[in-house]
């Protein structure tokens, strides 16, 4: 188990550019098992849980070949079908949660698919009956408890477009269930879909490999199956996780940075509830210009309550920036409400803030006050466990902040989903060593 050893309290300075986003990069490379021909993408991130992925294509024959440090090309034209059942597949896939991704893109070309049980993230209940019960929609049945605790998915009358109404904007099951649409027999209505960016960008990277898709955009999805897909060019969009983390970074550190190339239309509400919580940004064409600030003052609702923040399927705010914005207020003036809605366990790590000096009230599984002291108190240091890679981040940020060293272990779970994050940082003078294990 790794560690990073953070001297705390450097002010940074300069320019970041934010990685290609994860939550994308999962889907648009699973999407490339829908077609024999090379999909070549670019912009993608240099984290764990991709280069997992990418070994685990490759196990079952995927041939990729590496364009850049950025790019490389999948092609998935001779695939070993009998892999998926073997107990290395499960075990691969079952320590890597976006391999869930590869159900629905398998089931519509091949016909079938495993499915293993899934790890990633210890945030609570993430169930699949969304992505289940569309595939079964759309003619899919189910074969529970087959060799190495695998569930095998396969459809014994091809699969068949179906109108449905998902009961809930789930983005990793609206992802599946569109890749196995795309290649269904007749029309298929998905409405209820999810339809964040990353669908965004998956559905129009389908359509200029052939596929039909209208709607894009909203949350009623209409897909024509096609009976095949051909090779095609992506490119992923910035990870509006990773801008929402360096805007926060920059606010507790009272640091001046630019974080260089966000796709600024595509944050959507994210800038502005980083200014409810009293951070002052710039847009600078597709830039982001974040001043030294010494203090920040939380807003109040127009009636003088207490700011209330939580998350929403998009275009409300991602779930995955709350953890940064609940550090964030711990070092604010003024008091906000953290309204975790999605998943009951992302907030516990903040016992770990309030051994370090933070004032929050944990009212349960789901919701937590933060009590900002502003200047008046500032964090201290502390050792910390990263429990997942939001909480991972955001501890990063509380440690950076306080006063002396600090030391979080378990940073494999930060790897998952920030590149190289410690050298980035220390570039712009943040003191963080990393310690092998």
């Amino acid at each position: 188990m790794s560690s990073f050893i953070i001297e705390g309290n450097c002010r940074l300075n300069g320019n970041i550019r934010p990685q290609g986003a994860k939550n994308e990069a999962l889907q648009i490379i699973c999407a490339t098992l829908l077609t024999p021909e090379k999909v070549e993408i670019h912009n993608i991130p240099d984290i764990l849980d991709i280069r997992n992925l990418i070994c685990l294509l490759q196990k079952m024959g995927v041939k990729t070949e590496r364009l850049s440090d950025e790019a490389c090309s999948f092609q998935a034209d001779e695939l070993d079908m009998n892999y998926i059942y073997s107990e290395e597949y499960a075990c691969k896939a079952a320590s890597l949660r976006g391999s869930v991704l590869m159900v629905g893109p398998l089931l519509g070309r091949f016909g079938k698919a495993v499915l293993p049980q899934t790890g990633g993230d210890k945030i609570g209940r993430r169930r699949l009956d969304t992505h289940l019960t569309g595939l079964q929609t759309l003619g899919a049945a189910f074969n529970h408890g087959i060799r190495h605790h695998l569930c095998e998915i396969t459809a014994p009358k091809g699969l068949k477009g179906e109108y449905m109404l998902l009961d809930e904007a789930s983005v990793t099951g609206t992802a599946n269930i569109i890749m196995a649409a795309v290649l269904a027999e007749g029309v298929t209505t998905i409405y209820n879909a999810a339809c964040e960016p990353y669908i965004q960008q998956l559905s129009k990277m389908l359509n200029s490999m052939g596929a039909k898709i209208q709607g894009i955009g909203s949350n009623l999805l209409t897909i024509e199956g096609v009976t095949a897909l051909h090779e095609t060019k992506h490119t992923i969009l910035p990870d509006m996780i990773e801008v929402g983390s360096f805007i926060g970074m920059a606010a507790m550190t009272g640091s001046e940075i630019t974080i260089t190339n966000t796709a600024y239309d595509k944050l959507g509400i994210i800038p502005e509830s980083f200014r409810r919580l009293g951070i002052r940004l710039e847009k600078k064409g597709d830039d982001i210009f974040i001043p030294a600030q010494d203090k920040y003052q939380i807003e109040t609702f127009m009636d003088g309550s207490i700011m209330t923040i939580a998350d929403a399927p998009w275009p409300g705010l991602t779930p995955d920036l709350l953890s940064v914005m609940l550090v964030v207020a711990t070092q604010a003036e003024g008091s906000v409400l953290i309204h975790q809605k999605m998943f009951e366990s992302r907030l516990f790590f903040v016992d770990k803030l309030i051994d370090m000096g933070a004032q929050i009230i944990l009212c349960d599984p789901h919701r937590a006050t933060v009590i900002g002291l502003g200047n008046r108190q500032k964090l201290r240091c502390a050792k910390m466990v990263s429990p997942d890679i939001r909480a991972g981040i955001a501890l990063l940020i509380a440690a950076m902040s306080a006063n002396g060293t600090s030391r979080i272990d378990n940073i494999e779970q930060i790897d998952r989903g920030y590149q190289r994050i410690d050298e980035r940082l220390n570039k712009l003078g943040a003191h963080i060593s990393r310690k092998n294990a």
